[in-house]
């Protein structure tokens, strides 16, 4: 409910039967919240009143002039701010209602959980189905082509080239494994560097690690929250002047939006240093009208389930380089050697999508721009109903981006963002609403507490090249990267949101959203 409408429900102990009746039928909600003091707003809650409980009176005779202090006293049913949603409905199943107001530490009603709301959860980002996958799956089945490999593969493949616009595809079991073939296709192996953005998912950082090289991690910059140009070109320079050349570099785009690939290309491209592109996220995105993923050496996509398009788990790995994709093919078939018998003189793996979920794939890859733009539309809508909002940063689309914004993505800026941002992650789950914080970069996870680090931008007066490590805890004023002041990772991290997303939301579920985002932000005001 939007802040006005919850402060609707809330009514004085001297308000009139007759009032308290006519509010009930105005708000809709079932249930009033009667609060001490005479604005009905700012003062303790001291009890609910529902129609039954003004059903009951005017049985009992009881004037309509009358006000509600003359109702038989009933101590409210509450919980706290810091409950779960699992608590609010342990508290509505005990006592058997339908409704549980949330009190702040001096007593004050702040918020109201139904149970309806409980019963229809609103998703970051779920699957959505066209009307082509099932015929598509079928005809799979009718042909008995289920295993790995069949048309539907090699359909597949070949379609998704054609909208990325490069001339060859491998379709893979995962992301994961596309990214871990792609960079052993690049000769990544022990004692190799591989630069890596950092605010990105685990998986563009672990194969690196499980390869055995050692992945030194890249910072955002401000605008699109990809990788930073400048950081990378101090990682370079640093890397060069010490002898060493990395082996590869994953750049990844980041939540449906390329990164600035006029920038960090010039630098790789100098440094002999090939790009492994993460387009796991963006695939329908574009960057000054070419298609995400087709400006790597290697380029990847990911279809799991909750993707903009989904093959309920897959990926592809995409390149122009026609011998790197036949052997990307045969690695991931066990490498198995054209014999009679099965012969092998390199380690592969079973990296390869099956001919069933290729036929998922193809359907939902004609429904791609349809799925864009309505990921858009729920981005934009957010946009303005928060636009009044202070303190509040949208991830912005640059000139000469178009996002899919596979996730709306905002973030809280100023002190005390971090205790902002998950006190409204705590709000939203309450009222069933699943939202995340911005991915938590590599650089301050615990898996990599040590790896090198290269922020935008160093401590002004700093001497010595611009990168640190992160010492092993990542949170808190002791994790923070040594003598920086422009950690743009990091900040986003702290004060990061994304919203439900999905291409799928009813425009009531989009409503919600809204207002709960609104409530939510303007309680943290409240309670502060």
């Amino acid at each position: 409910m939007k802040p006005e409408s919850f402060t609707r429900l809330c009514i004085p102990p001297n308000a009139s039967l007759h009032d308290a009746l006519a509010r009930l039928d105005a708000t809709a909600q079932g249930i009033l919240l009667v609060t001490a003091g005479t604005d009905g707003v700012t003062g303790r809650l001291l009890r609910t009143v529902t129609d039954g409980d003004l059903r009951r009176a005017a049985l009992a005779g009881v004037e309509a002039a009358s006000p509600l202090s003359v109702l038989p006293s009933h101590p409210p049913l509450t919980v706290g701010l810091q409950a779960t949603q699992r608590d609010v409905l342990a508290l509505m199943d005990a006592h058997r209602i339908d409704h549980v107001p949330v009190v702040d530490a001096a007593g004050r009603a702040v918020d109201l959980i139904t149970r309806r709301e409980l019963s229809q959860r609103v998703y970051l980002s779920s699957p959505h189905l066209g009307e082509d996958e099932v015929g598509l799956v079928q005809e799979a089945f009718s042909s008995n082509w289920i295993a790995p490999l069949g048309p539907h593969v090699d359909g597949f493949e070949q379609e998704l080239a054609a909208l990325v616009g490069v001339q060859h595809a491998a379709a893979t079991s995962s992301g994961t494994a596309a990214l871990h073939l792609g960079l052993r296709l690049l000769g990544v192996g022990p004692g190799d560097v591989v630069l890596c953005s950092s605010l990105t998912f685990v998986a563009s950082a672990n194969p690196i690690k499980q390869l055995g090289a050692t992945p030194v991690f890249i910072d955002s910059e401000p605008e699109s929250w990809n990788m930073s140009p400048q950081a990378l070109a101090a990682a370079l320079a640093t890397l060069r002047a010490q002898g060493i050349t990395p082996k590869a570099a994953v750049v990844v785009n980041l939540y449906g939006q390329s990164a600035e690939m006029r920038a960090l290309l010039p630098l790789l491209h100098a440094a002999g240093v090939p790009m492994l592109e993460d387009a796991a996220e963006s695939l329908g995105a574009s960057y000054h009208g070419q298609p995400s993923g087709s400006f790597g050496r290697l380029a990847v996509f990911s279809f799991n389930g909750n993707k903009i398009i989904t093959t309920s788990g897959g990926g592809m790995l995409v390149s122009n380089d026609a011998a790197l994709i036949a052997h990307a093919r045969a690695l991931s078939t066990q490498a198995r050697e054209p014999a009679r018998h099965y012969e092998h003189v390199e380690d592969g793996y079973n990296y390869r999508l099956s001919n069933v979920l290729a036929g998922i794939g193809r359907g939902q890859l004609r429904v791609l721009e349809q799925r864009v733009q309505s990921r858009r539309a729920v981005f934009e809508q957010y946009r303005q109903a928060l636009a009044g909002v202070p303190g509040l940063r949208w991830m912005a689309e640059p000139e000469g981006h178009r996002s899919t914004r596979w996730l709306s993505a905002f973030v809280l800026e100023g002190e005390g963002a971090q205790a902002r941002r998950d006190a409204l992650l705590d709000f939203l789950e309450r009222h069933n609403v699943e939202a995340r914080p911005v991915w938590k970069p590599m650089h301050l996870q615990p898996l990599y507490a040590g790896c090198r680090y290269f922020p935008h931008a160093p401590a002004q007066g700093n001497a010595g090249p611009p990168q640190v490590s992160s010492p092993p805890s990542g949170d808190g004023p002791a994790g923070r990267p040594w003598g920086l002041t422009h950690d743009v990772s990091r900040a986003l991290f702290e004060g990061g949101v994304c919203l439900p997303s999905g291409s799928n939301m009813s425009a009531a579920q989009r409503e919600r959203v809204c207002e709960l985002v609104a409530r939510g932000l303007e309680l943290m005001v409240q309670t502060a």
